[in-house]
């Protein structure tokens, strides 16, 4: 009580060292666990004042570091926006792993958990920013998602984003491919 550890509830350290208010460091989009533990917490207990410190002033007012995060919250909504809308242009692959057979990777309708009336063909999804790649479906007919009322176009869906890879050794139409380990 009287102690603000807003931190851990992001973080899950809820060590001596992770019981602090400040989370300046926390990105975007980690940020977006904070309303979500607000709403808990107003919901479940009753509220007996506000806490003067980094966020309250002695009179209850917020501060600016309070302003500073909800601006970064703000952001982080935006973030999420966006990655979702990438998600529905680009869902996740199905996939599965056997030592026998390798990796496995199959577009459907239903892949990723996003709900769609194409199948698509898997694709590297490289992020700017982010290492690594990762397995997405892509539609593979009709115009680009962002030219969907585009009259003419080359019929190729999204396969020319530039910031998708072919898988070397599966077919390029193909809905499913198999990477030997």
């Amino acid at each position: 009580a009287g102690r603000d550890a807003t931190r851990a509830f992001v973080t899950g350290d809820f060590s001596r060292a992770g019981l602090v208010d400040d989370v300046s460091a926390l990105s975007p989009l980690e940020l977006l666990a904070l309303p979500r533990w607000l709403s808990f917490y107003r919901s479940s207990y009753v509220a007996v004042g506000k806490l003067v410190g980094r966020y309250y002033d002695e009179n209850g007012a917020p501060t600016e570091a309070l302003r500073q995060v909800e601006a970064a919250i703000e952001e982080g909504l935006k973030l999420k926006a966006e990655n979702d809308q990438r998600k529905q242009q680009f869902p996740p692959c199905n996939s599965e792993w056997s030592s026998a057979m390798g990796s496995r990777f199959w577009c459907s309708k239903q892949s990723g958990g996003v709900s769609r009336d194409w199948v698509g063909v898997p694709r590297k999804l490289y992020t700017p920013g982010s290492r690594g790649s990762g397995c997405v479906c892509v539609r593979a007919t009709g115009p680009p998602s962002g030219e969907l009322d585009a009259p003419e176009h080359q019929d190729r869906g999204d396969l020319d984003d530039p910031h998708l890879q072919e898988y070397e050794g599966c077919h390029p139409q193909a809905e499913w491919c198999v990477l030997k380990a």
